[in-house]
């Protein structure tokens, strides 16, 4: 008899609904949550990271932006493939495929020896990851029953806050006993404990696609996300106004309107384009995609501040962490509460409100001497906010299509996640290394002390080789221009979070649950019973 992953199982329409859903469902949630802190991890890790980072290989701002961004982009641009070849070949195995490049990516990574080859593996760590996102939520989706899947997506929602939670604290921990490589070596044991949960415990569940992979979609969303990206980062360098940033920002357009057509004329498209025009489910991803804008970007430049403003150990710049990802963790688990007394409009615009709250705190009061109780309160504030959306939106979105397109959903979820995380470490890095610069231009720094205008890792370096008092002048100076454009980029997230939450308040549906979905396609939801599983 062949196993459910390896029978043609069409949309999965044809198996008997069990509304009780799978018996190890929620064993089997416990390991596919413990894949996620294992991916969400990574990039905490990396965060306190990124000072030994610098120094370890000589790395530039705009180097430690793309080995952080490598693994982002390489994960938003493959999602919606890897989805499609988990929903062909069977979520499991994309699972488990999927993990094993990540693990395997992070030993190798874990030895590289310049900042070029590190991004490279990171972009491999990225291409295994991709293949986890989708591959967990299509379980999910297919073993509980609608009645529970509230609770699961909270389980799996806080497994992220879980992930941030503990990286910070372990990469200080490693850091300060072995070198920024330990950031990855940490990944091999979790990756291995989470393949053996998955063989032991974790069910398969019928294959869910027959058509043809889209390819050419894949290569244009591919094309369409690295030019975007590129643009962003490295527009500071070549000037906004510079030819090559001009015809990435152009082809950006292009690659992403042929997209669309090509999907609009396939039958069986790797991305169901007309779900965008169901108003719920483009607020919900909207939302998401604020949501880890502001969290990748903010982290990103915290972890600096901590370390060289406030002049923190890497284990205690990871327990600074600590009130963010509490909170966030904490507010994940309660959200199921929150949205069934708020509902999902009234759930994801407080949420969204908090993080625009917490950030203009931060934003308008934080300098060089800020005390920490004073960031802690902020930073558990957008925490808070963050992990009271994440579940009811992933909800919202996977709610929206049809169950033969979980794996779809999963990927878009995922997508619109790591593309917001992308855009914020980018548009945030960006203004916050652009008004460093700006300022520092202004001490009219010469000789060896003028690399100090590149950015605070070098400030501080070459304040290393010089008397007291002149090193004095420049890391206070350098300090204070970090500080305030590190502000400046907080009150730009807190204003994208504030026109969320004001445009989820007025137009996402009272029952965003019960919006139908797009015109053409079954009306049979990803709020159907469960299917059963092996």
């Amino acid at each position: 008899m062949s196993s459910p992953e390896t029978r043609s199982a069409g949309a999965g329409a044809t198996d008997a609904p069990e509304p009780a859903g799978h018996p190890r469902r929620w064993a089997a949630l416990l390991v596919l949550s413990s894949t996620l802190v294992a991916v969400t991890l990574d990039n905490s890790v990396l965060n306190t990271a990124l000072p030994s980072l610098a120094k370890g290989l000589d790395a530039s701002t705009s180097d430690l932006q793309w080995i952080t961004d490598a693994y982002t982009l390489v994960f938003a641009a493959l999602l919606l493939l890897a989805g499609s070849l988990g929903a062909r070949f069977g979520a499991r195995r994309a699972l488990l495929g999927g993990l094993a490049l990540f693990g395997a990516g992070s030993a190798i990574a874990a030895v590289s020896s310049t900042a070029a080859e590190l991004i490279a593996w990171r972009a491999v760590m990225g291409l295994g990851a991709a293949f986890v996102m989708p591959a967990t939520l299509a379980i999910i989706i297919r073993m509980f029953p609608p009645v529970e899947r509230p609770k699961a997506f909270a389980v799996w929602s806080a497994a992220a806050g879980v992930g941030v939670l503990i990286g910070p604290v372990t990469g200080g921990a490693l850091l300060m006993h072995f070198s920024w490589s330990s950031a990855f070596w940490i990944n091999v044991p979790l990756v291995l404990a989470a393949l053996v949960g998955i063989v032991r415990i974790v069910p398969s569940i019928p294959r869910q696609g027959t058509a043809r992979l889209d390819l050419p979609a894949a290569v244009l969303s591919i094309a369409g996300l690295g030019t975007l990206v590129d643009a962003i980062i490295e527009a500071p360098e070549r000037g906004w106004t510079a030819p090559v940033t001009l015809v990435e920002l152009g082809s950006f357009v292009v690659f992403t309107a042929v997209f669309v057509a090509w999907e609009l004329r396939r039958d069986e498209p790797m991305v169901q384009v007309r779900l965008f025009a169901n108003r719920g489910f483009v607020l919900a991803a909207a939302t998401l995609a604020v949501t880890f804008f502001a969290l990748f970007g903010t982290l990103f430049v915290l972890s600096q501040y901590f370390q060289l403003v406030h002049g923190y150990s890497p284990l205690e710049a990871g327990l600074s962490a600590m009130p963010f990802a509490v909170a966030m963790a904490a507010m994940s688990g309660l959200s199921p509460v929150v949205t069934a007394r708020l509902g999902i409009r009234g759930t994801l615009t407080v949420g969204l409100g908090a993080i625009a709250v917490g950030l203009s705190v931060l934003g308008l009061t934080t300098d060089s001497t800020t005390p920490f109780v004073a960031l802690a309160a902020e930073m558990a504030l957008v925490g808070a906010g963050m992990g009271m959306m994440m579940a009811p939106a992933s909800m919202e979105i996977t709610a929206s299509v049809p169950v033969r397109f979980s794996a779809m959903a999963g990927a878009l979820n995922s997508v619109v996640r790591e593309l917001g995380g992308v855009l914020g470490i980018a548009v945030v890095g960006t203004l916050v290394s652009a008004h460093y610069r700006g300022e520092m231009a202004d001490q009219h720094l010469t000789g060896p002390a003028a690399v100090a205008e590149h950015d605070l890792p070098s400030a501080h370096a070459v304040a290393g080789h010089l008397s007291p008092e002149a090193a004095g002048r420049l890391t206070s100076a350098a300090d204070h221009a970090f500080t305030t454009a590190m502000n400046n980029g907080a009150l730009v997230a807190a204003a994208v979070a504030a026109l969320g939450a004001l445009v989820v308040a007025l137009g996402l549906p009272r029952r965003a649950g019960s919006t139908p979905v797009a015109a053409g396609q079954p009306t049979e939801t990803a709020n159907a019973p469960a299917v059963p599983v092996a």
